[in-house]
C-alpha cells in the first residue's frame, strides 16, 4: 500500500515539476527575445529558441518519469530495466540540481528538489529489482544463495 502511494505521489509531483519548469523556460525565452540579450555575441533568437527547446526537453523527460512512476503504481510491480534507468537518471539529476540550487536559488529550492529525490529513491528501493531466476517480488531463488548440500553428504556442525 505504501509503495503504491509513494509511486502515485511521485508521478503527481513530477508532472507539477514539469509544468513549472516549462513555464519558467517560456518566461526566460521570451525575456531573452524581448530584451535582445546575448552572451559573448551569440544570436538572441538562437538563445531564446534554445531556452524553449531545453524547457520542452526537460518537461518531456519529467513527464516520462511521471508516466513510468504512475505505471509502477497502477501495476504495483517493480519497474522494468528501462524504467529503473530513467528513474535513476532523474534521481541523479535532482541531486546535482539540488546541490546547485543551494548556492543559486536558496534552501527552499534545495528542500523541494531533495523531497522529489526522496520520492524517486523510495520508488527504486520499495520495489525490489527483478531477480534473474524469478519474477521479482519473491518469485524465484536468490541468485547469491549457495546451493543446498547433496543428499547423503555430511554437513559440518558447529560446537
Amino acid at each position: 500500500m505504501l509503495r503504491r502511494l509513494v509511486a502515485a505521489l511521485a508521478a503527481i509531483v513530477l508532472v507539477a515539476e514539469a509544468a513549472v519548469l516549462v513555464l519558467v523556460h517560456i518566461v526566460l525565452g521570451r525575456t531573452t527575445a524581448n530584451q535582445s540579450m546575448s552572451i559573448a555575441g551569440s544570436d538572441p533568437d538562437v538563445m531564446s529558441m534554445a531556452t524553449y527547446a531545453m524547457g520542452a526537453g526537460m518537461g518531456a523527460f519529467l513527464v516520462l518519469c511521471a508516466v513510468l512512476a504512475a505505471a509502477t503504481a497502477l501495476r504495483d510491480r517493480p519497474p522494468g530495466r528501462f524504467a529503473r534507468v530513467v528513474l535513476i537518471g532523474a534521481a541523479v539529476t535532482h541531486a546535482v540540481l539540488g546541490i546547485l540550487a543551494v548556492g543559486l536559488v536558496g534552501w527552499a529550492a534545495f528542500a523541494t528538489l531533495m523531497a522529489i529525490l526522496c520520492l524517486l529513491v523510495l520508488i527504486l528501493t520499495l520495489y525490489p529489482a527483478a531477480r534473474p531466476g524469478g519474477e521479482g517480488d519473491g518469485g524465484g531463488p536468490v541468485a547469491d544463495a549457495p546451493p543446498p548440500p547433496p543428499v547423503g553428504e555430511l554437513k559440518p556442525t558447529s560446537p
